[in-house]
């Protein structure tokens, strides 16, 4: 996998974290973690609530997501979910995105944690490991997140990381009228407080497939289009 998919050979790493597209074996183990539970009871982290499915569904919604950021890639769409370790345990996912990279040097992230590895600064120490990955490898100029106002801790992250406010937005979550804070942050907004990095893995054939050297990169089959015979 590691010579065929350039992403596999990320490694990113902080003081407590390793960050990587996991194989088969560690999806499956992500996703048992996940269906251990991502949020308290009630909470409403997300837009689409996955995190609130019966625990069979949302290990099986884990499997799925992983399998169709692979399968829908493109130079001009993309998402890396990396599996987050610690002490060699699957703990969470953070992903990074990005639409049109090649012109707009954007990129976009989201993350989730199992309940029990919360309010223990993970959340930060993974975050700032992509965007090191971003700002520092990919030559990304910008990124963006947001979070709901009543998910304090996603708002606590973006804060304690040096983003800067970037507005509201009227969200439909799950079907219902909800506010969202926006977050912006420039690699000139990166404090040095922030945890250390190391990033491992980036070659000349994964910036082609981000379209970073190459906008027209990786492009994806139509479906149907693979030649079976």
């Amino acid at each position: 996998m590691r010579e065929l998919w350039p992403p596999a050979r990320l490694r990113l790493r902080t003081p407590r974290l390793e960050l990587r597209l996991p194989d088969e074996d560690e999806l499956a183990r992500l996703a048992a973690a996940a269906a251990e539970g991502v949020h308290e009871p009630g909470a409403r982290p997300f837009g689409v609530p996955w995190g609130a499915q019966p625990a069979r569904l949302r290990a099986r919604s884990v499997l799925q997501w992983h399998w169709a950021t692979r399968g829908t890639w493109t130079a001009g769409r993309w998402t890396l979910d990396f599996a987050v370790f610690a002490d060699g345990e699957p703990v969470g996912a953070q992903g990074l995105s990005a639409v049109g990279f090649a012109v707009r040097r954007e990129v976009a992230t989201g993350s989730w944690l199992t309940l029990r590895c919360q309010r223990r600064g993970f959340g930060t120490e993974m975050r700032a490991a992509v965007l090191t990955l971003a700002f520092g490898y990919l030559g990304a100029r910008s990124a963006v997140t947001g979070g709901f106002q009543d998910n304090p801790a996603a708002i606590g992250v973006s804060r304690a990381l040096g983003y800067r406010d970037d507005g509201t937005e009227v969200a439909d979550r799950d079907g219902e009228r909800a506010l969202a804070h926006r977050f912006r942050i420039e690699p000139d907004d990166v404090p040095e407080s922030w945890p250390a990095v190391t990033v491992a893995g980036v070659d000349e054939d994964l910036l082609r497939m981000c379209g970073v050297l190459d906008p027209q990169g990786h492009q994806a089959l139509p479906l149907g289009g693979y030649p079976h015979a």
